[in-house]
C-alpha cells in the first residue's frame, strides 16, 4: 500500500513525526499529516527527493511560499532529464550505426578477432 511507504520513508526523514499507535500497532495520523503524506506522495511522482521535499516542507512551515524553490528543484530536475535523453540519442545513433556496420560485414562475409561491430566502433576515449 503507498500509503504504508510513504509513511515510513516520511518518518524515518523526519518530514512527519512518529505517529502514535493503537494497541494493534497501526499508526494514528491527524488530517494535517494525511496531507503532508498525499503531497509527499505527489512530489515523488514528480521525481523530488525526499531530501528536497523536506526542504519545501521547511519553507512552508516557515510561512514562507515554496513555489519558487519548487520550480528551481523542477528546472533541476528537467535539466537532468534532458541531459540524459541526448546521451540516450546519441547512444541510439551509435547502436544503428553499428547494426548498419554489422549487416553490411555480414553481408561481405567480413570477420574480425572477436567481432567487427564492436572493434570499429567508436568507443569511450577514441
Amino acid at each position: 500500500m503507498w500509503f504504508s511507504r510513504v509513511a515510513d520513508s516520511t518518518q524515518a526523514k523526519g518530514l512527519l513525526p512518529q505517529a502514535e499507535r493503537t494497541e494493534a500497532g497501526y499508526r494514528l495520523f491527524d488530517e494535517a499529516d494525511l496531507e503532508v503524506l498525499r503531497f509527499v506522495r505527489r512530489a515523488k511522482a514528480l521525481g523530488l527527493t525526499l531530501d528536497e521535499i523536506n526542504d519545501i516542507l521547511d519553507l512552508q512551515r516557515d510561512g514562507a511560499q515554496p513555489c519558487g524553490r519548487v520550480t528551481q528543484l523542477l528546472d533541476r530536475h528537467l535539466d537532468q532529464i534532458n541531459r540524459t535523453l541526448a546521451e540516450l540519442r546519441e547512444l541510439r545513433r551509435a547502436l544503428l550505426a553499428a547494426r548498419r556496420t554489422a549487416e553490411v560485414t555480414r553481408r561481405a562475409g567480413g570477420d574480425a578477432v572477436v567481432c567487427q561491430i564492436i572493434e570499429s566502433s567508436p568507443g569511450p576515449g577514441r
